[in-house]
């Protein structure tokens, strides 16, 4: 079991020393005290994997922030927003620039994310060159771990850089296609399997089996993006590890907001979750009267497709903060009414009658996810979803609706799904109510962009977003990046 909490200064000084890697953008490892040295036999002696494992870990938690991986994953969608409230969140148009698709090769949450993901993906080969000291299930996490910053990598730039550990420091990283990375990710997993863990449900921070089918499921629905072409095995590939991570013991939640808690590693859906405070999916959306960084929201449009009833909406009670979607009026947890700054009733509505620009504090409704507000005041834990047992039951309808082998229907796993949160089973579903579908099962969770590339809506145009460019389903490679790797090619369009 992965273990964060015993970090000493020595692994910090590791960790801070390792990612200094990720600040060349051509990925020239610096071959010091820090790093796996090949010794003079060829093999990587009196080095500590668990070590280099543990700091892989680090890499993947910084996914909980909220800039960065995250704002690539779900600020580019139309599931999120981080509108400019006066002089709150303008940032250089940073943010505003997400949402609209008019980011260049110099914005720095895309810089940040190609540096992140391939630093990460450089210090698992470090693992993977000690296999000689490693045991098999420290060799099998480094090939998940690299296999999930490798996906990251592929999918947002569609080029993905490779350094072996023994390489020279004037060897340019050779350039997967996004075709040939795909390969290489399910490689990696299914090698892992065998070696990996089976699913421990009260362990959500380590990769196991079930993450290694969740990955190569999420792979397979979506490799007509990643290769151009798909067929009914692919599909049916998609099938058959789902029914592999149900095999592993998970089960749909019927306490929706139950798997967000705090203290949620006893829910039944959680596959795997960073380690990580989930205060930026709490008090980045909140008004500063709540304690909140007053900024991100969600469009009106994301809140209308929600019934009533549907449990996944939540409620706004009369007391404290509430969860789900938080519209109306807001309160504090003596049920006075909040207030913004400037004294006016604190109701956040679905509008932005100014834009992108130019808000107040009231306008769009806030998602709220991650928190107890049991006693009315928010109080953010660990534990922010990067996989969820959801996400399989819902990828598994799909690849039957896309034409993938079965003993189940996709309605009926739709309806069951539906029923259990509390909407309607309607017994007949379009792909467009299947992608409707995954954006109120799994709102923040980071699988927005994702969804809207493989369905074809990701440059249709939505509240405060114009830009229908095609070449915007790729993110340009960094412009240091490839000004320092002749092996890269900025992406069309850039």
């Amino acid at each position: 079991m992965k273990n964060l909490k015993t970090k000493n200064v020595v692994r910090l000084i590791l960790s801070i020393a390792i990612l200094s890697i990720g600040s060349c953008t051509d990925l020239e490892p610096v071959f010091d005290d820090s790093v796996a040295v090949e010794d003079a036999s060829g093999a990587f002696a009196g080095v500590d994997p668990a070590n280099f494992l543990e700091s892989a870990y680090n890499d993947i938690e910084g996914m909980g922030d909220q800039a960065n991986t995250y704002a690539l994953l779900e600020v580019s969608s139309d599931e999120l927003v981080v509108p400019t409230r006066g002089a709150d969140w303008g940032d250089n148009g940073i943010w505003r620039t997400m949402h609209q698709h008019n980011w260049d090769a110099n914005h720095p949450h895309i810089l940040a994310a190609w540096n992140n993901r391939n630093a990460a993906v450089f210090r698992c080969n470090q693992i993977i060159a000690t296999e000689s000291n490693a045991t098999a299930g420290q060799v099998a996490q480094a090939k998940a771990l690299r296999a999930l910053n490798m996906f990251y990598v592929m999918d947002f730039f569609g080029q993905v850089p490779f350094r072996e550990v023994n390489d020279g420091v004037n060897v340019d990283p050779v350039v997967f296609t996004r075709a040939e990375a795909f390969e290489f990710i399910v490689k990696d997993l299914t090698e892992a399997l065998p070696d990996l863990e089976d699913a421990n449900l009260s362990d959500i921070y380590t990769v196991n089996k079930a993450f290694a089918h969740f990955l190569l499921a999420k792979l397979y629905i979506n490799k007509e993006v990643y290769t151009g072409s798909a067929d009914a095995t692919d599909y049916t590939k998609v099938i058959e590890n789902s029914d592999a991570v149900t095999a592993q013991g998970y089960t749909l939640d019927s306490d929706y907001f139950g798997i967000f808690l705090p203290d949620n590693s006893a829910n039944q859906e959680i596959i795997l979750a960073l380690d990580t405070w989930t205060g930026n999916r709490v008090w980045n959306i909140l008004q500063s009267s709540q304690g909140g960084w007053n900024g991100f929201a969600t469009l009106g449009e994301v809140y209308d497709s929600f019934e009533s009833s549907d449990i996944r909406l939540g409620e706004t009670g009369t007391a404290g903060v509430g969860r789900g979607m938080l519209i109306g009026q807001q309160f504090a947890p003596d049920g006075t009414k909040l207030t913004d700054r400037s004294g006016i009733d604190l109701v956040f509505t679905k509008d932005f009658p100014n834009g992108i620009s130019g808000n107040n504090e009231r306008t769009g409704v806030r998602p709220m996810k991650y928190s107890n507000t049991t006693d009315g005041s928010p109080s953010p834990g660990n534990g922010t979803v990067v996989a969820r047992y959801a996400d399989v039951v819902l990828m598994k309808a799909e690849a039957i609706m896309r034409g993938g082998t079965s003993g189940e229907t996709a309605e009926s796993i739709l309806d069951g799904l539906r029923t259990l949160r509390g909407a309607t089973a309607s017994g007949s579903y379009t792909m467009e109510e299947l992608l409707d579908e995954r954006r109120r099962e799994l709102w923040i969770e980071g699988w927005r962009r994702n969804d809207q590339i493989r369905f074809g809506t990701f440059n249709s145009t939505w509240d405060m977003k114009d830009n229908t460019e095609e070449f915007r389903v790729l993110f340009p490679i960094p412009a240091s990046a490839v000004a320092t790797n002749p092996n890269l090619s900025q992406n069309t369009g850039y």
